[in-house]
């Protein structure tokens, strides 16, 4: 038992030791919540990697109780996949779109508005059940610690409010203090995973018996058989939000090489192509996304493998199928029974902190919607630390709210969360198909159309095989959510609240969002983009009633929007005025009046009224 209580203090003090901490300087150089690549690893890469905790087991729930477990490895291979296809390709996005934005930038500057309003709606209720569907597997994690996972409902929805409240608190105390958490917290989740996975092979070679077997149900055809396993691999594959997460979220990153870039530069010339991809924001964004071209994969192939074993799938003993593994592996260590209940109780610290991911999001994508005209703005609030808090604030009590709808079952939840991630992607890979179009050549352009065809193929199959395979779990109800989501999207932008001048603009994305740069100058343009759109639906809305007598009314034609003018423009913008702000300088001034400009108003001299 010291052994044990011994090595997890020496965990902890190297974890806590080299977690990322915000300094003053670092404040003052790169401004208040901006991180940089350890505390973006953490930030950014949390909820990819404790999907650990999750995706296999959803994954093999598929295929258990049909007795297909053996058959796992083939999704494990569509999940290795899909990984480097899509991690590759939001790699490559990085260069394109280093100032943030991921697929809701990409669709206004290559699809239009409209994608774009869409995927903006989307990511937003992906944010939002990834805090459901995290903080509940954390429930999940820490009622397997006494064999608990039946207990009523009640407990469950309780216990992961309360989970969602201390995220929803760290994550309003500023971007630092949660990479430094949460970076630890990572740190020895490896370190004592490393400890179990040399239990497991200790177990395995000593012929520790495994599990008791449980019955399963027969398969009666090969098709069946397939439908499963594609159920599976669509299972397997609902983190990959992590890498929207981090494309999204590029903003928060500090602009500056990471130490190693800067120490290959001075030692291996020879690789200055390697140092420049990895250089930059965009190359901090690369570096925790280089990670999840394997992590998926390696983990998933991991717990596939000894959960076949030793027949430690979800459920069985009362236990999570890592829960069951946990037992397992860290029993053959002196004292285990102390690594097992730390491990268990890590687990539902870190679910628990993968919902700071999408915290993290819910921010970057919050502020753009306001500014777009699609949500109010009173939303736009941003402390002296640089957390937008009111977005945070909204998302803690919605999921919340929606943890008691679906009474505390993960299961229950992970339908919405899964179809989610795949549309953003899918038009993420036609954006990047446009872009190749656009400005490659000779062998770049075949080969970028190749890679973002395949990718825009292959999401778009994984979105509809995730609603297909969950039909039966509420792939339906999915449907019907988000095309709700997608009307009411529009009504709220055509509504006076979604109007947008640009004086409104400039005041949300300058003076209340306090963003400045090319960012501030991208949003901007995307504002008054949108606003273009808005008119042109409201015109369509307007010629549509026409037809039944009823007239579209005149304060429409006066209020036409100016052209926004072209992407590059804001982006490659420069000088001391920003690009709203030379924007309106260069704008036609309105026609005079009949009988001249209107007198204004002066003091009134009392010696004349005398």
């Amino acid at each position: 038992m010291l052994f044990s209580i011994g090595l997890l203090i020496v965990i902890g003090y190297l974890s806590w030791r080299i977690a990322p901490r915000e300094s003053e300087a670092d404040a003052h150089v790169h401004g208040a919540g901006q991180v940089g690549l350890l505390a973006a690893l953490a930030l950014f890469g949390v909820d990819y990697f404790t999907s650990y905790f999750y995706a296999t087991d959803e994954m093999l729930h598929a295929l258990h109780p049909y007795g297909l477990e053996h058959q796992a490895y083939y999704a494990v291979a569509v999940i290795a996949l899909a990984n480097i296809v899509f991690g590759g390709l939001y790699m490559y996005s990085l260069g394109v779109f280093n100032e943030g934005g991921g697929s809701f930038t990409a669709a206004m500057r290559y699809l239009g508005p409209s994608l774009s309003l869409i995927v903006a709606v989307i990511l937003l209720l992906d944010y939002i059940f990834t805090i459901v569907v995290s903080t509940l597997s954390g429930v999940d994690q820490l009622l397997s610690l006494q064999n608990a996972g039946n207990i009523a409902w009640g407990w469950h929805f309780l216990i992961g409010a309360s989970l969602v409240a201390i995220t929803w608190y760290i994550t309003i105390r500023g971007r630092g203090e949660s990479a430094q958490v949460v970076f630890a917290g990572l740190g020895v989740f490896v370190l004592m995973t490393i400890v179990m996975a040399v239990g497991l092979v200790i177990a395995q070679t000593g012929n520790v018996a495994p599990l008791p077997g449980e019955e399963t149900a027969k398969v009666t055809s090969i098709g069946e058989a397939l439908f499963h396993l594609l159920a599976a691999s669509m299972k397997g594959l609902v983190a990959l939000t992590g890498l929207e997460a981090m494309s999204n979220g590029i903003q928060f990153v500090i602009d500056e090489d990471a130490p190693f870039v800067k120490w290959g530069k001075k030692k291996f010339k020879k690789l200055n192509w390697l140092w420049h991809f990895y250089s930059g924001k965009a190359g901090i964004g690369r570096v925790v996304q280089t990670s999840f071209l394997f992590y998926g994969a390696i983990t998933t192939l991991f717990l596939t493998y000894f959960a076949n074993h030793f027949q430690a799938f979800g459920g069985v003993a009362g236990r999570s199928l890592v829960g069951n593994l946990a037992f397992i592996g860290f029993s053959q260590i002196p004292g285990g029974v102390i690594l097992f209940w730390a491990y268990q109780i890590l687990a539902v610290a870190l679910l628990t902190a993968a919902s700071m991911t999408a915290f993290q999001d819910l921010q970057a994508i919050t502020w753009r919607n306001v500014a777009i005209g699609e949500i109010p703005e009173i939303v736009v609030y941003r402390n002296p630390k640089g957390t937008f808090t009111r977005p945070v604030t909204a998302a803690a009590i919605v999921a919340i709210i929606i943890q008691f709808l679906v009474q505390g079952k993960t299961s229950a939840a992970v339908p919405y969360y899964g179809v989610g991630v795949f549309m953003p992607i899918a038009i993420m890979a036609l954006a990047m198909r446009r872009h190749v179009q656009q400005t490659s050549t000779g062998s770049a352009r075949k080969w970028g159309l190749i890679g973002t065809t395949f990718a825009a193929a292959l999401s778009t199959f994984i979105f509809v095989g995730q609603i297909v395979t969950k039909w039966d779990e509420g792939g339906w109800v999915v449907l019907i959510v988000f095309s709700v989501l997608i009307v009411l999207a529009h009504i709220i932008l055509i509504s006076p609240a979604g109007y947008r001048d640009p004086e409104d603009i400039h005041r949300i994305i300058r003076d209340k969002s306090r963003v400045e740069g090319m960012m501030g100058n991208i949003v901007e343009w995307q504002s008054l983009k949108m606003q273009e759109y808005r008119y042109n639906v409201l015109m369509l809305v307007a010629r549509f009633f026409a037809i039944f007598g009823v007239m579209k009314p005149s304060r429409f034609e006066k209020s036409i929007p100016s052209p926004a003018g072209e992407f590059e423009e804001a982006l490659h913008h420069s000088g001391e005025m920003t690009y709203l702000e030379e924007y309106r300088a260069n704008q036609p001034k309105s026609e005079p009046r009949l009988g001249g400009a209107p007198k204004e108003t002066g003091p009134v001299d009392e010696n004349e009224l005398q």
